[in-house]
């Protein structure tokens, strides 16, 4: 059985920044969300540059180890961009994607605090562990996860791409399921929508009325960061090759079209 992902991203730069420093991709072969680390320098470019270089060219499934390959260079390239412009030292971005395997399976690629969270027989589990300094204290027992999801500094993370060679990314492959259904988010979203609302809002219409219907509320709610949703249906068949897509810095930069023909 052959699989691929029905996707649609939704991305908006919120009420309270001047720039939308989220991107995010969609294609039949893969998804995801990266969010520009905040603190920084250039978190749109590093997130739109790293999503670019990651996804150019692609048109087939990948293996794991290809996909590993294929983010180490994409990561090489945003430290290029600092070697060329001192300027963008300390650039970074978190990332969370998932992508079909030729043998049928997916890969969930992580590092930072993007969620992916996937939909199965009515039930809502997060598939990701926030790389963040709040984590690391629930882990310890130091904090409840409730008191972590107010806390001011839950939006420190332990974990991003910035070019380094000691930078750390989970792979992991997971079993596929025509009618999984998963989102991909960047904190903006994850931060304000409480995971009921979000299972609500993830059990029913397409993938783009899901990610619309949770950028809208995390909005509605108060976000006050850049607000990122990707939904991805897996269904069964073959991966075409159809259009990849963009959103957010990445739909703004390098925005030529990919050539997927």
């Amino acid at each position: 059985m052959l699989i691929s992902l029905r996707s649609a991203g939704v991305s908006d730069i919120g009420n309270h920044r001047s720039t939308n420093q989220d991107s995010a991709f969609t294609a039949p072969w893969g998804a995801a969300v990266a969010d520009g680390v905040g603190g920084g320098p250039a978190g749109d470019l590093a997130s739109a540059a790293l999503t670019h270089r990651l996804v150019s060219g692609l048109r087939a499934p990948l293996t794991a180890t290809q996909l590993l390959t294929r983010l180490r260079e994409a990561n090489w390239d945003l430290r290029a961009h600092v070697l060329r412009d001192r300027s963008l030292e300390g650039m970074a971005t978190t990332f969370t994607g998932i992508f079909v395997t030729p043998a049928t399976q997916l890969v969930l690629a992580h590092t930072g605090d993007s969620r992916a969270y996937r939909l199965r027989a009515g039930s809502l589990t997060r598939q990701t562990r926030d790389d963040s300094f709040v984590q690391a204290l629930v882990d310890r027992g130091l904090m409840s996860a409730d008191e972590a999801a107010s806390h001011p500094q839950r939006n420190v993370i332990t974990a991003s791409l910035h070019g380094g060679e000691d930078d750390i990314m989970s792979i992991v492959e997971l079993d596929a399921r025509p009618g999984d259904r998963w989102l991909l988010c960047s904190d903006g979203v994850s931060d304000f929508v409480p995971e009921p609302e979000l299972t609500a809002l993830m059990s029913g219409g397409s993938p783009s009325a899901a990610a619309s219907a949770m950028v809208h509320l995390a909005l509605e709610l108060g976000s006050r960061d850049n607000v990122t949703a990707v939904v991805c249906d897996v269904t069964e068949g073959e991966t075409s090759a159809s259009d990849t897509w963009f959103y957010g810095a990445a739909a703004t930069r390098f925005n030529e079209r990919l050539e997927t023909a």
